[in-house]
């Protein structure tokens, strides 16, 4: 048994070799969904899987855990294949959405429960254990129970319940989805100091980008049970490939044709950039890059101009969002002083125009 002070991970022996980390296609057929998601990533790697509801972020989670069987595929961790290893007898660690603490246990004993399951006596699961708590700066809460804890202390007893284990693979799901807003801050803080300090792999499951985009190293997107796009966050963020990144990120997302300096819309409207491409590409540009004109403006050194009509409007922080369709559909950010000199309602007939410089066109 090992003693209580050791790290979260074995440590590595001889340096890594390629087969260090996770390697697996997870296949799993339910009814008419299907889910077919590739993952690798190699010790001290934090990965997200981000996508909507619905799209086989969980089913992946839950096959990882092997509380899903694979229909085909591979799983092998480290080297060792885990497809037909039980749940209860994987290197994994696992932090629920809801954290699922034993309500009956004290903070203490519920990060006991891991070793002692694991074969540590309860001596030494209960060593092993209050070092955990002090990791997490939860010492004095030893001896709570659940439902005394705030939301950001349970999140942390449930991460040092599944650290506690030494696990070669961390899944957590959707970690801080229950909190409210300003203990979601906090919390994200210290969950990424965690995370930096763990040496195997970690897979997160969220909705949210900004959790995604803080926490992991790479993010992986899935949508109705494929990756549509992955890589690091400032990539993603900078070259969406679907709606539903864009959408995320707060970009205008279209596809189109490039020759030159120009690109075809494949919804018909055309569109100047200062990339010189050539073929499929898309192009993007935020919210904030799109000036509203309540006539058609003259003299504008814009050369992207498009006649739209106001669909909705809505608060987005300290701004206005407005929904546009016409020539063009698209978002358009304005304060609202600008919103209102506009007289902007639903129905309105507008000009829109962005600047070629504000554009950002790349390969399809």
């Amino acid at each position: 048994m090992t003693d209580t002070g050791e790290r979260a991970t074995m440590e590595p022996t001889g340096g890594q070799t390629p087969r260090d980390g996770l390697d697996a296609r997870l296949v799993v057929d339910r009814g008419t969904f299907r889910l077919d998601v590739a993952l690798t990533a190699a010790p001290g790697d934090v990965v997200a899987l981000l996508g909507p509801n619905g799209a086989g972020k969980s089913t992946a989670l839950r096959a990882l855990a092997g509380l899903e069987p694979l229909t085909d595929g591979r799983l092998h961790l480290d080297g060792t294949p885990l497809d037909r290893t039980p749940p209860e007898s994987r290197p994994v660690g696992v932090v629920f959405q809801d954290y699922l603490l034993f309500p009956h246990l004290s903070a203490l004993d519920n990060v006991a429960f891991g070793p002692r399951c694991r074969g540590a006596s309860r001596a030494q699961a209960r060593a092993r254990a209050t070092v955990w708590l002090e990791r997490m700066g939860l010492a004095d809460q030893a001896d709570t129970k659940p439902r005394r804890l705030s939301g950001g202390q349970a999140q942390r007893v449930a991460l040092a319940r599944a650290l506690a284990t030494n696990p070669r693979l961390l899944l957590l799901d959707e970690p801080l989805a229950a909190l409210d807003a300003r203990t979601r801050l906090e919390v994200r803080a210290q969950l990424r100091r965690h995370l930096a300090e763990f040496e195997a792999v970690a897979v997160l499951v969220t909705h949210d980008p900004l959790d995604a985009m803080v926490l992991a190293d790479r993010l992986v997107v899935v949508e109705d049970g494929r990756v549509v796009q992955e890589g690091g966050p400032a990539d993603i963020a900078r070259r969406p490939r679907t709606d539903y990144i864009a959408r995320l990120v707060g970009l205008n997302l279209y596809r189109g044709t490039a020759d030159g300096h120009t690109v075809r819309f494949d919804s018909g409207p055309s569109v100047t950039t200062t990339e010189d491409l050539s073929g499929p590409v898309f192009v993007a540009f935020p919210p904030g890059a799109v000036t509203l004109y309540g006539e058609r403006p003259t003299g504008s050194s814009a050369r992207n101009l498009w006649r739209c009509e106001v669909a909705g409007l809505e608060t987005h922080g300290d701004q206005i969002r407005v929904d546009l369709t016409g020539e063009l559909p698209l978002a358009a950010d304005l304060t609202t002083v600008a919103a209102a000199e506009l007289g902007l309602h639903p129905g309105a007939p507008v000009w829109a125009t962005v600047k070629a410089t504000q554009t950002h066109a790349y390969p399809a």
